[in-house]
């Protein structure tokens, strides 16, 4: 039996005051922005159904607006738009999982290698400070904020490789992690502790651009996220 629809508590419509020509794009990336928030920190379980009539009340908006956010998590791989009833959040298995975290840990690698040839002193000094603030976050338990600085890292040690071709791969894969690596942090406290640690020794290895040794560093650490998802799966 599908589960039946949540009520979804979204945060009220921002910018209403704005000229009629700049509303609609502040309002597809609040949708966009509001529902994919929502499944990444599992608020709207696999398998919930998205009834446009009950989002589009909710949100007090136009079915315009909100069929453009789900066709970005349609794209995204977190969303399943089904004909004539709505849609729904995916559901991952497992081995989908897998497959996902061995590609990306690949696309990661190779980004560590190249962004020690190419990296400079000022995006290095960045990503420290992206750090520093995440630590932070992580001494808070703010876990949303944690994980929004993680990704923001990820992302730009990706593009510090300079190759289009990589981050466009890596961002369109990734989306459809973003679920499973919230849930790494969220079910396991050491896990996220080892993952802050781990994160400290990749800050290092690219400070000293020692392109083998990032590699390796991302590679386990991404692996180690896979494990604890494993070992959640394992114990439903």
């Amino acid at each position: 039996m599908e589960p039946l629809p949540q009520v979804i508590p979204f945060p009220s419509e921002a910018g209403a005051d704005r000229a009629p020509k700049q509303r609609p794009q502040t309002l597809h990336h609040g949708v966009l922005s509001a529902l994919r928030d929502l499944i990444v920190r599992s608020e709207l379980l696999p398998g919930t159904r998205l009834t446009e009539a009950v989002l589009c009340e909710r949100l007090k908006v136009s079915r315009t607006p909100l069929r453009e956010a789900l066709k970005v998590l349609s794209h995204e791989g977190l969303v399943e738009i089904l004909p004539n009833r709505g849609a729904r959040v995916v559901s991952l298995a497992l081995e989908d999982v897998r497959h996902l975290f061995e590609v990306i840990a690949g696309l990661e690698a190779l980004a560590g290698r190249l962004a020690c040839q190419r990296i400079t002193d000022a995006e290095i000094c960045d990503l420290k400070s992206i750090h520093f603030q995440m630590q932070a976050s992580f001494i808070r338990r703010d876990l949303p904020q944690y994980f929004q600085l993680n990704q923001t890292i990820h992302k730009r040690l990706v593009a510090a490789a300079g190759n289009p071709v990589l981050a466009a791969t890596h961002e369109n894969l990734n989306a459809r992690l973003l679920r499973a690596r919230y849930l790494a942090s969220q079910t396991d406290q050491e896990r996220w502790a080892a993952a802050m640690r781990e994160h400290e020794l990749i800050i290092d290895a690219l400070n000293r651009r020692a392109p083998e040794e990032l590699a390796d560093l991302l590679r386990e650490h991404l692996w180690h996220k896979y494990e604890t998802i494993k070992a959640h799966f394992d114990r439903l």
